[in-house]
């Protein structure tokens, strides 16, 4: 694909994946516009600060609200939709929220599209879909099993762009990352959690660290998404893009901790276990479709990904609050 010949609208851009996303793709010449939730503060996350901030459209609007999509949606060829409500923990406080955002949200981006004429939409779906794995590793009919409202949400929003496909014959590919870290990561997720703690003492304090997760670093998901939208065999199919590796968080902080030379004490919070029935004991993820259909692979492993991750974070503790639970 020329993506200079293309006009892109990422949502969620000023977000973690989205503002890398957002980054290659004007990096790759495509006339790139971004759909900023609007906020008080008048920031656009991420994309503040960023070297591309000059080269990108910016949308204030909120994938809730029809109005906000019919004008982002005016002109463009392909969408990439990553806005979401993403931490669990906060959607077993505010369940609705995520049936608002990630369902109905969803809902709205492709009614957008539809009227608009989109080429393609690149609609994101998340690993927890899946659940606690049934069989490993797990591919992409793996059934699905909502553990949390957050995964309820992902699940609904799936199902409709699976439903526009279907129905109006819609241009629609699924990414299905599986667990993204890297530079920007908010804190709520557990590789910032132990790196900015390993950063201010010798004391980890987690949750459950005996389940099992496919990290992958966030370049090459973002790898993923730019593949799916240039293959036409994508289009109708969901894929995995995970790094096929799995971890434990107790093994991962033992492997964060040895990169920055600590010694660290891992010490259980009570605050931080998910519900018994709702933990996701084990994630390992089947990539061979994504690698057959795109060429895909991942390309940064476990430990260069933590490296980089570690050096931005040390550079950029102030953005972060460590020791501090947040959901």
């Amino acid at each position: 694909m020329n993506w200079s010949h293309q006009k892109v609208l990422v949502t969620g851009a000023g977000g973690f994946i989205g503002s890398h996303l957002t980054e290659r793709l004007v990096e790759s010449g495509a006339r790139t516009r971004a759909l900023i939730r609007y906020n008080a503060a008048t920031s656009w996350g991420w994309l503040d600060h960023s070297s591309v901030r000059a080269d990108v459209e910016m949308i204030v609007g909120d994938i809730r609200d029809h109005d906000s999509l019919k004008r982002a949606m005016q002109g463009v060829d392909v969408v990439f939709h990553l806005a979401a409500l993403i931490s669990i923990p906060y959607s077993y406080h505010a369940p609705l929220s995520y049936l608002h955002t990630n369902t109905e949200g969803t809902l709205n981006v492709l009614q957008g599209a539809l009227e608009a004429g989109v080429s393609l939409v690149v609609h994101t779906s998340t690993s927890e879909v899946y659940g606690t794995a049934r069989y490993v590793p797990i591919d992409e009919d793996h059934p699905l099993q909502a553990q949390s409202p957050y995964a309820a949400s992902k699940i609904g929003a799936d199902k409709i762009a699976e439903a526009f496909h279907c129905s109006y014959g819609m241009p629609i590919a699924t990414v299905r990352p599986f667990n993204a870290f890297g530079p920007r990561q908010s804190a709520r997720a557990v590789t910032p959690t132990i790196i900015t703690q390993c950063l201010t003492g010798n004391k980890v304090r987690l949750g459950n660290v005996s389940p099992t997760r496919d990290l992958n670093y966030v370049g090459n998901i973002v790898d993923g998404f730019v593949r799916v939208a240039e293959t036409p065999a994508a289009i109708g199919r969901t894929l995995n893009i995970g790094s096929g590796r799995e971890v434990s968080i107790g093994r991962l902080a033992r492997l964060i901790a040895d990169r920055m030379g600590k010694c660290i004490e891992i010490e259980l919070d009570e605050e931080r276990m998910r519900p018994g029935q709702s933990e996701v004991d084990r994630l390992l993820a089947d990539n061979k479709a994504a690698r057959q259909a795109l060429g895909w692979e991942p390309l940064i492993s476990l430990e260069e990904g933590l490296q980089i991750t570690i050096d931005w974070m040390r550079s950029h503790l102030d953005a972060y609050r460590p020791g501090t639970y947040l959901v």
